[in-house]
């Protein structure tokens, strides 16, 4: 369904459309999540939710559906979201992903998730105890990330948006 007919069918019917994408969901991902399930009775918020989650999971065309679905898994894994991470392992499962694979995709979201914990609890330890002179640990190197800039105003990694998508 295009984006201008959605908009058509939002200014006259709102509720027309919930039933058309929860087809396209189902048929993308063999069943309908349950937060989707939940939401359908609140249009304005299932409409835009479903629009937004549909650019991002299915209209990025850099990348494949298995890579979209590993880094699901990855970050369900990380977030701890046990039915989030169910649901995609069994959206993988349909789509054929390899049971390596998955468990890859788990790792590296539980290698960030312990990452993550250690940064902001090895700040917070740094910020409240003094360095031998006295001073605080300065956590966010304010100092280095000056240095640490790019100068490049055409670089692709610090300037994402206006970088060449493909």
């Amino acid at each position: 369904m295009e984006l201008e007919d959605i908009v058509e069918i939002l200014k006259n019917d709102p509720e027309k459309v919930i039933p058309e994408l929860l087809d396209d969901v189902r048929e993308q991902y063999g069943e309908i999540p349950y937060i989707m399930n939940f939401m359908k009775d609140l249009p304005e918020i299932f409409i835009p939710k479903t629009l937004y989650d549909n650019s991002i999971m299915r209209e990025f065309k850099n990348l494949d559906q298995e890579t979209v679905e590993l880094i699901s898994i990855g970050v369900a894994s990380a977030l701890r979201c046990e039915h989030c991470l169910k649901m995609h392992l069994r959206i993988a499962k349909r789509k054929g992903i390899p049971k390596e694979k998955i468990f890859s995709a788990i790792m590296i979201g539980a290698s960030l998730s312990n990452a993550a914990v250690l940064a902001e609890s090895t700040r917070a330890l740094a910020s409240e105890f003094p360095d031998e002179n006295g001073k605080k640990n300065n956590t966010n190197n304010e100092e280095n990330n000056e240095k640490e800039q790019c100068c490049d105003p055409d670089c692709e990694v610090c300037n994402i948006a206006g970088a060449n998508v493909k």
